[in-house]
């Protein structure tokens, strides 16, 4: 795994930066003057070193001056970063041997990613180890442009539903019509007068 070392006095800019390389995929070693920086870029040999100019114990120009200058740590790259923006200041920094300089109050922290990316000569923006187990976007779509058709799954014939049994209709009932009131039949009435009839 690719390993960088954060040099930088300020504890929360040391985290942020931490923070946001891990989560490259990178191992991150920090130190909070150039002091204890030179003692862990000989102890870790880390691929990279970002370091901010003005630091307690040791600047680091100075610091970097003393890398360039140790074999053992000679080849180690690194990107310098400084709160000044004077031309003097990179100057000095490029001569000193630093890969990449940066003023912190024109950059942000993705800036930062991508210098750290450029500077390590990354594959895709990501480490160069972790890179060769990544498939790329083209790499997959070789990889399903060339892969053998497969059959399409086959689902079990599924019975049809048969219709729901519908309710028999009962015949319309006819309308009953209300009975017609029959006048009751009185029975005759019995009366002796001949003439009269039956009443």
């Amino acid at each position: 795994m690719t390993k960088i070392l954060l040099v930088e006095d300020d504890q929360s800019l040391r985290e942020i930066y931490g923070i946001r390389l891990t989560a490259e995929g990178y191992e991150i070693a920090s130190a909070g003057d150039g002091e204890a920086a030179l003692a862990l870029a000989v102890k870790e040999r880390p691929d990279l070193i970002i370091s901010d100019v003005m630091m307690p114990k040791i600047s680091g120009f100075d610091m970097l001056d003393i890398l360039r200058s140790t074999p053992e740590t000679a080849n180690i790259k690194v990107i310098m970063m400084t709160a000044l923006s004077a031309d003097d200041q990179k100057a000095r920094g490029e001569s000193l041997g630093a890969d990449r300089f940066l003023v912190k109050s024109q950059v942000g922290i993705e800036d930062v990613v991508n210098a750290v990316h450029e500077v390590l000569n990354d594959i895709n923006g990501a480490p160069a180890s972790a890179a060769t187990n990544t498939p790329s976007t083209d790499n997959m779509m070789t990889q399903f442009m060339t892969a053998p058709a497969q059959t399409p799954v086959q689902t079990p014939a599924q019975t049809p539903v048969q219709p729901a049994t519908q309710m028999q209709t009962t015949p319309q009932m006819q309308p009953v019509m209300p009975a017609q009131s029959i006048a009751p039949v009185q029975p005759p009435i019995n009366n002796p007068n001949p003439f009269l009839g039956n009443v």
